[in-house]
């Protein structure tokens, strides 16, 4: 194969991840072609509506009006999805690989979802699709799990992998506001969306956990083992609870190799307040990660945004274009996934956080311990505040059981007469 002095690329979207690509290709396109050895030039950019404004000058003639304007122009080398959705973005990426060219997405639905049936495609016309983009922004995370740390048996994950859900509970925690001024904020200074259900209920985390425990344990993940909670339930005064026991709140996604199988889940967390991933704040990331070989490792910086995110698209389409150049037919397709029993998350183990309201009278303490001793649930910690002269809140915190026993012990706990509500439930992990 003649090698070229310009590769050219196709897009398929021009929104904000869009954007910051074409920013950081124009901006440093000498450097880049000085690192590559060969220039990159964008040829055709798909579109829903090519008479919308954009927030960059494009040359009109780029703009076309449907994918596979991109993906069957043989003159495109590289194909970056930057469009968001599922099914359209699936379609044109298959085709783009079947057509001989290498991809690039930023798509965390899609590769949560389809990853791996595009991956076989890649595969199979030895092609590849990067999507370092697609998980974390800016912060570098696929390519080190895929290379630097390819070596290590990855014991587990954990990490803020949402923005949106970090910066709303780093204004509860740190502003005292509660949860609808803090989300109204967020979406002023544009880290929510107007429909924010993704963010806020965990679907988001659990896309881009799917996404890392894939690459960390080698295995298949389907998306209906992966246990999601989100953080609209968690209120001010928990927070206040949290801190006042030496614990931060945060939205994690939770992923572990166990003797018994995988543990998926997403879910708000009180983490101690001395553990690195309580100090990250507002709309940052961070992953923690532990390696047989190379210990607990973290990876932090900003989760999404436009350059942010487009540095990251940027970087994969070096490495497509390198591929490109050197005669790489594929580079490393990660397509050696198992499959690996998952728990169930009623037989995983936690310890817990529970805030109640009781009648303030003699024996709710011991009818609380029995309920819970009968269970074989020990309680580590307990806050006793006044509500009123009839009421008290009591915030308990539990040793770790299992999700099935701790539920046993809050149907009975539900059904005292003493118990006049059941008003937090947090998972507490150490």
């Amino acid at each position: 194969m003649t090698k070229k002095d310009v590769l050219q690329i196709g897009m398929i979207g021009l929104g904000t991840v869009g954007t910051g690509v074409l920013r950081i290709l124009e901006k440093n396109g000498e450097e880049i072609r000085h690192k590559l050895g060969v220039g990159l030039e964008v040829k055709r950019i798909a579109v829903r509506d090519p008479h919308k404004p954009r927030e960059i000058e494009v040359d009109p003639s780029l703009i076309v009006d449907h994918p596979d304007h991109v993906v069957n122009d043989p003159d495109i080398d590289i194909v970056v999805e930057v469009m968001g959705g599922v099914d359209l973005a699936r379609q044109a990426i298959a085709r783009a690989l079947e057509n001989g060219k290498f991809v690039v997405t930023a798509n965390k639905d899609l590769m949560a979802q389809h990853g791996l049936e595009l991956l076989a495609i890649a595969k199979n016309q030895n092609r590849n699709i990067f999507y370092e983009a697609s998980v974390a922004g800016g912060i570098p995370l696929i390519r080190p799990l895929k290379n630097s740390l390819a070596a290590n048996h990855i014991e587990k994950v954990m990490g803020i992998v949402n923005g949106t859900t970090n910066y709303i509970l780093t204004q509860m925690s740190c502003e005292g506001k509660e949860f609808s001024e803090a989300l109204a904020e967020a979406q002023e200074k544009g880290f929510a969306e107007a429909d924010p259900a993704s963010d806020i209920e965990g679907l988001d985390a659990s896309y881009k956990l799917a996404i890392i425990a894939a690459l960390s344990f080698s295995s298949k993940i389907d998306m209906k083992d992966i246990f999601v909670e989100g953080i609209t339930n968690v209120k001010l005064r928990d927070i206040r609870y949290a801190q006042e026991l030496g614990y931060a709140i945060k939205l994690l996604a939770i992923g572990e190799e166990t003797e018994e199988g995988l543990q998926l889940r997403v879910h708000p967390t009180l983490i101690p307040a001395d553990h690195p991933l309580a100090a990250v704040a507002n709309e940052f990331n961070a992953i923690f990660l532990e390696g047989d070989a190379v210990g607990e490792v973290m990876f932090y910086g900003p989760g999404a945004g436009s350059l942010p995110t487009g540095s990251a698209v940027c970087a994969d389409i070096m490495d497509a274009a390198r591929c490109l150049q050197h005669e790489v037919e594929n580079g490393i397709v990660e397509a050696t996934f198992g499959t690996k029993k998952v728990v169930p998350m009623e037989k995983q183990q936690s310890r817990f956080y529970l805030r109640l309201k009781a009648k303030d009278e003699p024996g709710v303490f011991a009818s609380l311990a029995t309920a819970f001793g009968e269970t074989k649930v020990s309680l580590d910690m307990i806050i006793q505040k006044r509500s009123d002269a009839e009421t008290a809140e009591i915030v308990l915190v539990t040793h770790g059981v299992s999700e099935g026993n701790f539920q046993k012990a809050l149907d009975t706990i539900e059904a005292m007469p003493a118990i006049r509500s059941i008003n937090a439930i947090l998972r507490v992990i150490e």
